[in-house]
């Protein structure tokens, strides 16, 4: 038992001994560990000039910086600075040593410090005795020397010598770079900036201004500006005349300007952000919006006055902007400068008006010249329904020629059959020697003269109307245009007239007026004020002058043709003389203007059937339509036909003659068989009667215009008044008779309308061996003074 229990405590007694020495062990070990001062690593905490942290890791500082470092360790203390020192690793004159991490060597003492780097103889440990801040003095690099790359040495106090170990790690190194030096002073980098700023400007807005004066405008400048202008123009005007090289130039001379100002304001802010926001900032206000804004309005006075800094920098770029423009000449061409066409030179003239100097009557005669050859004569001509027009068989009486004259038109167009057939041209010229008493058709005055008409097509450009306009052919044109429309072969169709005057309105853009015109515009037929001192024509005319004239010829045809072909103008009833003086009455011959659109207007019939009428009527000229019998048959017939012989031959008449009283009551039947002339349906003595009613005559037919008429037409009293007037002629003059012509004059009611017919008491006995006495008078009637005589019937016949 004893001897197990001491085999017991023996194996305890050593168990507690080896814990104690164990105990004791540690102990020692930990007071060893906490009594050497270890530096492990360090980290750069501040710097007063530029640095950083490369992208190895490495830290890096500029040459002559100030620099304060933080270490870390085991067991710092204030003194601890004496175990840290700096190696020189390498040295560079490029920067080509990836960022300071070239590997090198492990566990390498270091053999020699530097004094390129000089620390400071404190250390500011922290509470933990971990870490410790102290300043370093990095010194100035070699000239040759552009980086430099330091390793931290740690002294190691234990060994036999003190010994210096390189701690090789990336975290223990040190990289010191060059400083970055401006390339001029600051002051002066200030003052090229200024300038920079300004060549810019100066550029830019040169290449505006310049570059906007093409070479039309500077030449226009030359010839119509100020003296100024003038003068500026033709400095400016050599220079601009090479386009291409001007641009390049100016160009590469800005360009230039704008990558050396950026260039400097980055070594002037050391910041590439700083250097693009001032350099934008700068050369768009100062080099691009001032200038540009100034040169727009004055690029003529900038440009003359920098023409010789433009030279400079044209000689200067030479080498490189002369060889580009010589190739932009040959691929874009010559510059030819800004040309205007018509309808851009009228737009640019309306645009400017408030600017310029030109008054609208000016401005309105510029747009009509540029807008005459976009313009035909379809859009000034005058409608031909519009057209003041004569008709070829038209005879030149007073009432024709005072229609002429109080048209105001110079040249009158002459149209056959319908208004669009213009055969003449009549000037007003052509009647200084017509006589309007003698009738003379319009025929023969245009015949005579034979003025040429001049057809244009509706297409002409109005400029080509003003040269044949000028060339002196004619003033007036006829418009025609080719009418394709419908079936048939095309046909020309005139659709108006266009004159001088009309060209010349369209370039002066206004109406051109004179005393005579009666409307403002022919074609919106705007009628002018009245006119007060308008001419009356009518004070020239006779008042017993016929309303309608016709020709000597036409009437003496009238005479013959009632005397020999019409039994009731016979000369067994009427003398020839006063069937002259019936025929010269007037209200004898009348007219009727045919209306095409009015056809079957009342006012074109000269007979109705069943209306009375009292008349006899002759067609001299013009055509009309007759309508009788019960099937209604039409017919057309012409001049010298004549109708309602029954309405001059009614019984009525109380007037007795002891030979003639027989002669006064004639009658006829529609068959004709009491007077020699037969019915016929043609010719130039048709007529038309019916049964006699006892007061009035009252026709079965119609008797309707197809054309203008002109024609005879005698009434039943003026009939019967030439009647009694040829009885009395023929009768022996007696005391008697005297007397009873007297009262017959004081209460006969047998009296012609609102005329007399003279001269009845005049011989009429015929000349021997010589022209009847009819066709005497009517030849010598024109130039003898109206006569008067005393006979008792002038007032009531």
């Amino acid at each position: 038992m004893a001897i197990d229990s001491s085999g017991w405590g023996l194996t305890l007694t050593l168990l507690i001994f080896s814990c104690v020495l164990a105990g004791r062990q540690t102990e020692a070990g930990v007071s060893d560990s906490r009594g050497k001062t270890r530096i492990l690593g360090m980290r750069l905490e501040k710097c007063d000039t530029l640095a950083e942290t490369t992208e190895r890791g490495v830290i890096q500082v500029t040459e002559g910086a100030n620099a304060v470092f933080r270490f870390y360790g085991l067991h710092l203390s204030p003194d601890s600075w004496k175990l840290i020192g700096f190696t020189e690793l390498y040295s560079s004159d490029k920067e080509d040593d990836s960022f300071g991490a070239i590997i090198l060597p492990l566990n390498r003492t270091c053999s020699e410090l530097t004094k390129d780097i000089v620390v400071s103889p404190s250390m500011e440990v922290s509470n933990e005795n971990t870490s410790g801040a102290i300043s370093l003095k990095i010194k100035q690099l070699r000239k040759s020397e552009v980086v430099k790359v330091f390793g931290l040495c740690v002294l190691d106090k234990e060994e036999k010598e003190p010994t210096w170990y390189l701690l090789d790690d990336i975290d223990g190194r040190l990289r010191v770079v060059e400083e970055k030096k401006s390339l001029l002073p600051i002051w002066l980098q200030v003052i090229i900036i200024s300038f920079l700023l300004v060549l810019s400007g100066m550029f830019s807005g040169l290449n505006l201004g310049l570059m906007a004066l093409d070479p039309m405008e500077l030449r226009i400048v030359q010839s119509c500006g100020t003296e100024k202008e003038k003068k500026y123009a033709r400095k400016i005007e050599p220079i601009r005349r090479k386009g291409n090289y001007l641009l390049c130039s100016l160009l590469l001379g800005n360009v230039l300007v704008n990558t050396t100002l950026t260039i400097l304001l980055d070594d002037l802010t050391k910041s590439g952000f700083g250097a693009v926001v001032a350099s934008t900032v700068g050369i768009v206000i100062f080099g691009e919006i001032v200038p540009q804004a100034l040169c727009s309005r004055h690029g003529l006075a900038v440009g003359a006055n920098t023409i010789l800094v433009t030279k400079l920098f044209m000689l200067l770029t030479f080498p490189l902007s002369w060889p580009i423009s010589k190739i932009l000449d040959c691929v874009l061409g010559q510059e030819i400068g800004t040309v205007y066409n018509r309808e851009k030179l009228v737009e640019m003239l309306k645009v400017t008006e408030p600017y310029n100097d030109l008054v609208k009557e000016e401005l309105n005669m510029i747009q009509g010249a540029l807008e005459l050859r976009t313009k035909t004569v379809e859009d000034v001509m005058t409608p031909i329904g519009n057209c003041f027009m004569i008709h070829s068989d038209a005879v030149l009486d007073f009432n024709t020629m005072s229609e002429i004259m109080e048209s105001g038109y110079t040249r009158i167009p002459v149209y056959e059959d319908e208004r669009s057939n213009i055969v003449d041209i009549l000037f007003v010229k052509d009647l200084a020697f017509v006589d309007p008493d003698d009738c003379t058709t319009l025929k023969t005055i245009t015949k005579f003269y034979n003025h040429p008409v001049h057809f244009v097509f509706h297409d002409t450009k109005l400029d080509s109307m003003l040269e044949e306009f000028k060339k002196g052919k004619s003033h007036l044109a006829i418009v025609q245009k080719v009418n394709n429309e419908g079936e048939g072969d095309p046909f020309y169709e005139v659709v108006g007239l266009v004159t001088l005057e009309d060209v010349i309105e369209e370039i002066i853009k206004s109406e051109i007026l004179d005393e005579s015109d009666l409307y403002m515009d022919n074609r919106t037929r705007k009628k002018v004020a009245p006119n007060k001192n308008k001419r009356d024509f009518s004070a020239f005319k006779h008042e017993s002058e016929s309303k309608v004239k016709v020709s000597p010829q036409l009437l003496l045809a009238a005479h013959r043709f009632l005397a020999t072909e019409v039994s009731l103008f016979s000369p067994s009833q009427i003398s020839d003389k006063v069937l002259l003086r019936i025929l010269r009455h007037p209200d004898v011959i009348q007219d009727i203007k045919f209306n095409e659109n009015e056809r079957r207007s009342s006012h074109h019939y000269v007979y109705q059937r069943g209306k009375p009428v009292d008349y006899f009527v002759l067609i001299l000229q013009g055509r009309v339509e007759v309508e009788a019998g019960n099937e209604n048959m039409k017919f057309e017939t012409g001049p010298f036909s004549f109708y309602g012989v029954m309405a001059l031959s009614s019984p009525t008449l109380e007037f007795r003659s002891p030979s003639h009283i027989s002669g006064l009551n004639r009658t006829a039947s529609l068959s004709g068989a009491d007077r020699p002339e037969s019915l016929s349906i043609s010719g130039s003595n048709t007529q038309l009667n019916n049964s006699i009613p006892l007061q009035q005559y009252t026709p079965d037919f119609n008797v309707r215009a197809l054309t203008d008429l002109q024609f005879v037409k005698v009434t039943r009293s003026q009939y019967q008044n030439g009647l009694m007037a040829s009885r009395l002629d023929s009768t022996p003059q007696s005391p008697e008779s005297g007397h009873s012509l007297a009262r017959l004059g004081q209460t006969s009611p047998l009296a012609m309308d609102n005329a007399t017919i003279t001269d009845l008491g005049v011989d009429s006995t015929p000349t021997e061996n010589g022209p009847d006495e009819t066709t005497l008078l009517l030849l010598n009637e024109q130039n003898s003074p109206h006569t008067t005589n005393n006979s008792q019937l002038q007032n009531s016949v």
